[in-house]
């Protein structure tokens, strides 16, 4: 996604009031971008927290700002500033983390964005997007543009199959029609997931919708995800980040609020280090019962079930 997302912005390049602040990132991938720009491109080099503050500055002033680094450097090590000179103001800040999730794999957990768009979305006015593909990242940077508000992207590896035809670009889409649970994936991991559910029987093949903008806003849940909701009866979750802030307690909330609590709900998320051991994404995705193939297996044994009217909520997680 990060190639995708430095071509879009080249062709943004024109616009004066763009500027690009790198944290001494960017080698071997944003030189396009860097020679469009010129002057504007600017390596704020090991110094986050100054970034960040010298980004606000710029919005202040009208210009717009883009902010990049690995993820955790980008919203974890200049937290204050997001907070205090970026949301307090609600300015206009755009905030890109690289390696979302277990990305930088071996790298270790310092690398690692496993709590990132749950710890903005607890600032006010901050607003959060997770490309599952990279087909989304232009049309969010389309959106980001004029954008009047502080925002994070979370970019990560495109898994897309390589016959998908993918949908429109909205916040939330539909992937795949099945007779069984209905599964709310969030970013890139509903690429290797639809791969795999194509080989499930039509029994106990999901529904797929893949979430792209947060917060989530009751009035905004398609009335086409309440209606698969209540036909499956199972909502299973699914995402690379820890369980606290999580997309599964955001819309568990909002059904709840709503009224439309299915009867079963199952929450897959990052667990952190299950073994102490650090490796590559896909080692931990695997740890966490997150890659394909752990998914596929539960959808099989949580093929529909028959549950009564009025039963309690049947809850999982892990």
């Amino acid at each position: 996604m990060r190639n995708i997302f430095c071509e879009t912005l080249v062709k943004c390049a024109t616009n004066p009031k763009l500027v690009f602040l790198s944290g001494d990132l960017g080698y071997k991938a944003l030189e396009p971008l860097q020679e469009s720009l010129g002057e504007r491109f600017i390596n704020a080099g090991v110094a986050e927290q100054n970034m960040v503050s010298a980004a606000a500055g710029l919005a202040q002033e009208g210009f717009q700002p883009w902010v990049y680094s690995i993820a955790p450097f980008v919203y974890a090590r200049p937290f204050e500033q997001i907070r205090n000179d970026v949301c307090m103001h609600d300015l206009p800040v755009r905030l890109v983390g690289n390696g979302g999730g277990y990305g930088y794999g071996v790298m270790g957990a310092t690398h690692h964005a496993l709590e990132d768009y749950g710890t903005m979305l607890c600032l006010s006015n901050m607003h959060v997007f997770v490309p599952a593909f990279a087909a989304d990242v232009p049309e969010i940077i389309n959106q980001l543009t004029n954008f009047e508000h502080p925002a994070y992207l979370r970019l990560g590896r495109c898994e897309k199959p390589k016959d998908l035809e993918l949908p429109k670009y909205s916040s939330w889409r539909r992937l795949m029609r099945g007779k069984g649970a209905t599964i709310l994936v969030v970013g890139p991991l509903a690429g290797s997931i639809l791969e795999a559910a194509k080989q499930l029987s039509e029994c106990d093949r999901p529904d797929i919708w893949v979430l792209t903008e947060l917060p989530i806003e009751a009035a905004k849940i398609p009335k086409d995800f309440l209606d698969d909701l209540q036909k499956s009866r199972h909502l299973f979750v699914v995402e690379e980040h820890v369980a606290q802030g999580s997309v599964g307690q955001i819309i568990a909330h909002c059904l709840l609020k709503m009224n439309c609590a299915p009867p079963q709900f199952t929450h897959r998320h990052a667990l952190g280090y299950v073994s102490g051991l650090y490796g590559s994404q896909n080692f931990h995705r695997q740890e966490c019962g997150l890659d394909a193939a752990n998914l596929v297996r539960e959808l099989k044994r949580n093929t529909r079930l028959s549950y009564p009217a009025r039963g309690g909520l049947k809850l999982t997680s892990g």
